[in-house]
């Protein structure tokens, strides 16, 4: 690797000089504060990043800092053109790909912000929810249902359990009544598909042992430890392998709906443009039967 000579790194010994004179002072023109090979920095480079409001010592603490990152940044730089500059071709060229990447993307995006409508009704999640359900399978059984945990020795357990039971509002809101008179801890599931597994964390239940035997009953059924009594009921099951609900689907379905609004977006300006160009002789694909002929040929 070639040396950079002795005297092409200069930090400028202005900086030793200024002391501790507040910034806009000593902070102007356009004076060499360090040089590597043929790269320098000069006083009105460092002008933009010092902060605002910094001055005296802070200063020239920063400033010296800086200065020194800049010194270390080119030497690397310098070593790192040596010893690829026979792949400087290759790196133009990424950096060229990344550059267009980065305007593409950018204009992709506006016209993204300028188009889509990000609304999706009930009916478009539900239309999609039914052409594709065959796509969203369970690899768990879901359940909607409800607990109950009341202390061991409840006089009046017996009437819980049937006011539990009962399909009437009335019964229904004399359970919640007597529930929240004596504190029991009721969680309630019944609005919301969850993981079985999430249910039985709520119940006495061993890691160790199958529940599923369960989930065939939708009647209560009842649970003990040493402390508590349990009652539960699941209304509702969906096995492994059937269709994923539609409730636990409607976010994913929205983002597939961008996602696939947002692509039509963009193909349909890219057609315009293409059209666009194409009318006003912008564009010539040179494509012929004997170049493909010829390209063939070359396989």
């Amino acid at each position: 690797m070639k040396r950079l000579p002795t005297k092409t790194i200069v930090v400028a010994g202005l900086l030793l000089l200024i002391g501790c004179r507040e910034l806009p002072r000593y902070f102007a023109g356009d004076k060499i504060l360090a040089r590597v090979g043929e790269r320098e920095l000069c006083m009105r480079d460092v002008q933009s990043v010092v902060p605002q409001g910094i001055i005296g010592t802070d200063s020239l603490a920063f400033v010296r800092a800086y200065v020194d990152r800049w010194v270390r940044k080119q030497l690397k730089l310098h070593e790192a053109e040596v010893l690829f500059s026979s792949s400087e071709a290759d790196i133009d060229r990424m950096v060229e790909e990344y550059r267009q990447a980065l305007l593409i993307r950018k204009l992709d995006q506006q016209c993204v912000d300028r188009s889509i409508d990000t609304v999706f009704t009930e009916e478009d999640i539900a239309t999609y929810y039914q052409t594709h359900k065959g796509d969203f399978r369970l690899d768990r059984p879901l359940v909607k249902g409800r607990i109950v945990r009341f202390h061991e020795g409840y006089r009046q357990a017996r009437k819980l359990k049937k006011l539990m039971a009962s399909t009437k509002e009335a019964q229904q809101r004399e359970f919640r009544d007597i529930c929240e008179k004596n504190d029991f801890t009721v969680t309630d599931f019944r609005d919301r598909w969850v993981d079985f597994s999430e249910f039985l964390s709520f119940l006495p239940t061993l890691q160790s042992q199958n529940y599923n035997s369960i989930l065939a009953e939708t009647e209560i059924q009842q649970m003990r430890d040493s402390k508590s009594h349990y009652y539960f009921q699941i209304e509702a099951v969906c096995r492994e392998g059937e269709p994923i609900p539609i409730e636990r689907l409607r976010a994913t379905i929205r983002r597939i709906l961008f996602n696939k609004r947002q692509s039509e977006i963009l193909r349909h300006h890219e057609e315009e443009l293409y059209s666009r160009a194409a009318e006003r002789g912008e564009l010539k694909i040179f494509m012929t039967e004997e170049t493909d002929s010829l390209a063939n040929d070359k396989k």
